[in-house]
């Protein structure tokens, strides 16, 4: 059973409100609902352009019920603080160092965000009870999981990068917390977003990038990758359904708490072969003008090994979610790169 939370009027605290999926969530509920406000965090780091979490930043701070707060997750002080003076009903922690690569050079950055801040986030949780904590996990969680597609009943204790080890351990200090203190949380572990104004990290906006300086792209694993790529507009419509439903509270027959705990994938539940996406994206990327008709792209293209920290496929079992908040991804590949690309060109000016 789930606890139904009406967010109009609420304190709403959203953290890595710059980012790709945060700004997108920040904006949709300040146009949405009712009275909500929304108190956002985030530290502006440099992992990627700062002139894009700008941009971000500056379409929310037209909003009178938006709060920016410049801070890191790993500061324990000020996020107590921001308990204590905001006293939020729902908590959406975002903030984290993504990408699975840069975690094999700069490990120091995820135990810090992604360990420290986490555990920063339940403690105030645990401190300033709130409603429902909604946070961030990820789909490579699921390690080299060879049966598809990826279930949240299945055991995922074979992390191959450091990146999923530390959403995996977001999970585990949840279902913790969750027991310990009663406090409401779920889990969704995302499976590649993409969509315009995503992270320059991800190849769709990677493979642009070099393309349009006449530079070669890789494609990893010779193409034989197969991504469920989810476009950010039904990330988000996830993530506002599952903030409006938190696990119940309800003690056991020893009469302790049951864990008010969940997690759910939020995924296409449609993997792509890489080189099909990168057709695709091509394709949209001549339509959208911003490559010439005449492009040449099979002489900036290389097929290369798999590497590090990257698994073959990723595939989500969206069943659970469907079930339980009547919701399923559904925004096709060609559909979502379109608007990327339109995006693109006008965001970034070439011509």
């Amino acid at each position: 059973m789930m606890k139904k939370i009406n967010l109009e009027n609420k304190n709403v605290f959203i953290t890595g409100t710059s980012g790709f999926i945060g700004s997108y969530l920040a904006k949709r509920l300040l146009q949405e609902v009712e009275g909500i406000k929304i108190i956002g965090l985030d530290n502006m780091n440099d992992y990627y352009d700062v002139k894009l979490k700008e941009a971000r930043l500056k379409e929310l701070e037209v909003f009178k019920n938006y709060t920016f707060i410049k801070g890191d997750l790993s500061d324990k002080k000020l996020i107590d603080s921001i308990f204590e003076e905001y006293k939020p009903s729902v908590i959406v922690n975002l903030a984290a160092q993504a990408g699975v690569r840069y975690s094999i050079t700069n490990p120091d950055a995820y135990i810090t965000s992604n360990i420290i801040g986490f555990y920063n986030i339940l403690e105030a949780c645990r401190n300033y009870p709130v409603e429902h904590l909604v946070y961030a996990s990820s789909s490579s969680v699921y390690g080299g999981n060879t049966k598809v597609p990826f279930s949240t009943d299945d055991k995922v204790d074979n992390p191959v990068s450091l990146y999923a080890a530390t959403k995996k351990s977001n999970e585990l200090l949840a279902h913790c917390y969750s027991k310990l203190y009663n406090i409401p949380s779920t889990g969704l572990r995302f499976f590649t977003v993409y969509g315009p104004a995503g992270r320059p990290d991800m190849a769709y906006f990677g493979f642009t990038n070099k393309l349009i300086k006449g530079e070669t792209i890789k494609i990893f694993n010779y193409g034989n990758c197969k991504r469920d790529f989810t476009y950010i507009d039904d990330i988000v419509e996830g993530i506002i359904r599952v903030m409006q439903g938190a696990p119940e509270k309800k003690n056991g027959e020893d009469g302790l708490p049951i864990p008010p705990y969940a997690v759910y994938n939020i995924g296409n539940n449609n993997p792509e072969n890489l080189l099909n996406f990168v057709s695709i994206l091509q394709e949209e990327l001549v339509r959208a003008e911003v490559l010439p008709k005449n492009y040449d792209f099979e002489a900036h293209k290389e097929l290369v090994a798999m590497q590090p920290g990257d698994v073959p496929v990723t595939y989500a079992d969206t069943t659970p979610l469907e079930r339980d908040y009547g919701f399923k991804p559904n925004t096709s590949l060609r559909e979502g790169l379109r608007k990327f690309a339109e995006w693109y060109k006008e965001f970034y000016i070439y011509y």
